[in-house]
């Protein structure tokens, strides 16, 4: 049997340890706390850092939403769920740092139940997290993926592969024909019912509370890195491709706009200051040249890393 409030409570703490280890590791500025409600139904609690030491802007939002009829989004690869009252709620993140040198990370993982009278349940999980690199090391895309291994193995030796090929197929760029839109992938998983309510509640939780174990050790070697101009516009360039797929594709994204969510909030995920420059190609052999030459290439980075 499903118990939604053993997952609102478990999202309200993950919220909480999320925001408070990464306010000690930039330790200048704070969270702001935003609670909100929604008219159709529902509300929140959005919790935003911004100008400090280590982060230039980043969020963490937690969302529960209900509603008697689902949006488009929702319903255009589940047409099963349309005529069905729902309820989703999740918590999503999302953190620009202001080195070049630390990669930008997101983090979501979400709940979603549709009911109908004298009809089954229809629920399920889904969540992951991705990197999305300016700089290139391979020591940090090795560990980013041997956490999100070690996230799954407990649940099936098919779980990682599994969902880092979700993952590095749900970010392409239709319109550019780029892979990888944001860096070098992670998990992505979706619709996840199975074997049982309490195994999937138990995934999900794994792939959040391995979200901070994959992201603070990359972020503890990089913050003291020197950069100047030349970083910061190549950041506020590959940002672009960010914020093309958030805006375009993005399943939350698509969904809160749609079912008349909060716009702060779901759109706390994009960065402060991004740009675009027309057919920019880096210089050859350079290191933002390497990015998108090495790095954002699908590869096994475990492979490389010796497991």
């Amino acid at each position: 049997m499903i118990d939604v409030e053993r997952v609102r409570s478990y999202l309200l703490r993950l919220q909480q340890s999320i925001t408070g280890e990464l306010q000690d590791i930039d330790g200048s500025a704070s969270f702001e706390v935003d609670e909100w409600q929604r008219e159709a139904g529902g509300g929140g609690r959005s919790m935003v850092m911004r100008g400090g030491a280590v982060f230039e802007q980043g969020g963490v939002n937690y969302s529960e939403v209900f509603g008697d009829n689902l949006p488009a989004s929702a319903t255009a690869h589940r047409p099963e769920l349309a005529g069905r009252q729902f309820r989703a709620m999740g918590v999503s993140l999302v953190m620009h740092p202001d080195n070049p040198y630390i990669p930008t990370s997101h983090a979501n993982v979400r709940f979603f139940v549709a009911e109908k009278p004298d009809e089954d349940s229809i629920w399920w999980f889904g969540g992951g997290f991705d990197l999305t690199p300016y700089y290139g090391f391979t020591a940090d895309c090795q560990h980013w993926h041997r956490v999100a291994k070690q996230a799954c193995d407990p649940y099936g030796p098919e779980h990682y592969n599994d969902y880092k090929k979700w993952c590095d197929e749900y970010f392409f760029l239709k319109h550019r024909n780029e892979t990888r839109a944001r860096g070098i992938g992670g998990l992505f998983f979706d619709d996840l019912n199975q074997p049982d309510f309490e195994t999937a509640f138990a995934f999900m939780r794994s792939v959040g509370d391995h979200y901070l174990p994959a992201y603070i050790p990359i972020v503890e070697r990089h913050k003291d890195d020197s950069f100047g101009q030349r970083e910061k516009e190549f950041q506020w360039y590959r940002r672009g491709r960010y914020v093309e797929f958030n805006l375009v594709y993005d399943r939350g994204t698509l969904f809160g706009l749609q079912s008349g969510g909060r716009t702060e909030s779901i759109l706390m995920s994009l960065p402060p200051v991004v740009n675009w420059r027309y057919n920019y190609q880096p210089a050859a052999g350079s290191p933002e040249a390497e990015l998108t030459d090495y790095y954002l290439q699908a590869r096994d980075w475990l492979a490389q890393d010796g497991q």
